[in-house]
């Protein structure tokens, strides 16, 4: 990927940019091999390789400069950096952070300034998501008060306008001088909280605080395989852990009625679980629950485990309170998620009693060393 951020020595936050796609694949595919190899892995996949440019659902800009001329970007050293033309973005979002910055300049939206403490526009973040193959947008403003809520709430026939398939527009709250990108108030401006999305055939949805991943082909794939890998097993029950907004969950159920499997999907965010209830209500399925909770508490508050348990946790790993539960518990199948290789190692080395059957890593973030990596594990015989 050619970059002139980069090039500048303006953005040097794709740190691999410089290595060619082959070799980043080929590294990240021997670190993972080095990391794995002990617990004698039965089946180590290829690498699944992510598109090299354009791959980003999600950008997240810092709002600098002056309100005659706007900056949407990064902080340096030297300078403020433009970075709407960033590379890992679509054409389409980078022309909706172009309409964006222009629209901040009209209606006189005055950037934060760190130093001074004063202005009140912080961030700009935009996701695109597809449905039925077309792109739609979500848009949400953080701001450091609620002086200028009125403004953008009456221009937003005119954001749409100018935006096609813009379906969410909010504003994020966030008064505190510190580096946090958002605040606890949410204010949805449109009638549909909701930014839908399809994947693999399943309608999925994402609200502003949710998460979600942000290569969206990547994770489609990620997805799918984790499904093919249990569609053979002996599994009607499932726990999906910090399940977000159900992906991987809904993706490893039948959708045949007449298997009548069991999901209950765990997750912290209350944003997340309205999603993954909203995707259930669409599929109709009675057997399919989400619910706000502590994922660590919800499991060993149970007296019983289920056929497959999915572990999807932040980088920080599932932790060692979990995964002593699992352990002790054994449910006959485990799948593990994981963004952070070293978290995943840690937590690997309290299942002694399982064998990791098969793995693959997934290049979520290509030009930088991070990976996914998706485990399926199943518990030894006695």
């Amino acid at each position: 990927m050619q970059c002139r951020f980069y090039q500048q020595k303006k953005c040097l936050s794709c740190q691999w940019i410089d290595r060619p796609y082959y070799v980043q694949l080929a590294e990240k595919q021997n670190k993972l091999l080095q990391q794995l190899t002990p617990f004698e892995p039965k089946d180590v996949r290829e690498p699944f390789p992510s598109n090299e440019v354009a791959f980003r659902n999600k950008a997240k800009m810092v709002v600098l400069g002056t309100v005659e001329k706007p900056i949407l970007g990064i902080q340096t050293e030297n300078e403020m950096v433009d970075l709407c033309d960033c590379p890992l973005y679509s054409n389409n979002m980078q022309n909706i952070l172009k309409i964006v910055r222009t629209f901040i300049r009209k209606q006189g939206l005055v950037p934060y300034n760190i130093n001074k403490r004063k202005g009140e526009l912080k961030f700009v973040i935009v996701t695109e998501s597809k449905e039925n193959n077309i792109s739609c947008f979500m848009l949400r403003f953080v701001l450091k008060s609620h002086k200028f809520v009125d403004k953008i709430n009456n221009s937003v026939k005119q954001l749409q306008d100018k935006i096609q398939n813009l379906k969410v527009i909010s504003i994020n709250i966030q008064p505190n001088h510190a580096a946090i990108l958002e605040g606890e108030e949410e204010i949805v401006l449109t009638d549909n909280p909701f930014l839908p999305m399809t994947l693999n055939g399943i309608p999925l949805f994402i609200k502003s605080k949710s998460f979600f991943q942000t290569n969206t082909y990547v994770a489609s794939s990620l997805y799918k395989t984790a499904s093919d890998w249990i569609s053979n097993l002996p599994i009607h029950s499932i726990w999906d852990l910090f399940c977000g907004v159900g992906g991987f969950g809904l993706s490893c159920i039948s959708l045949d009625p007449e298997k009548d499997m069991q999901l209950t999907g765990i997750e912290i965010s209350q944003d997340a679980i309205e999603c993954a209830t909203q995707s259930v209500n669409k599929l109709g399925f009675k057997q399919l629950f989400f619910k706000s909770f502590d994922a660590t508490q919800y499991a060993i508050a149970q007296q019983s485990v289920p056929d497959l348990v999915l572990l999807n946790p932040p980088r920080r790993g599932a932790g060692k309170t979990l995964m002593q539960y699992l352990e002790q518990m054994a449910p006959n199948y485990l799948m593990y998620s994981s963004c952070n290789l070293f978290s995943l190692v840690d937590d690997l080395k309290m299942l002694s009693n399982y064998q990791i059957q098969k793995v693959q890593l997934f290049d979520m973030f290509p030009h930088t060393s991070h990976m996914e990596v998706l485990v399926l594990l199943q518990k030894k015989d006695k």
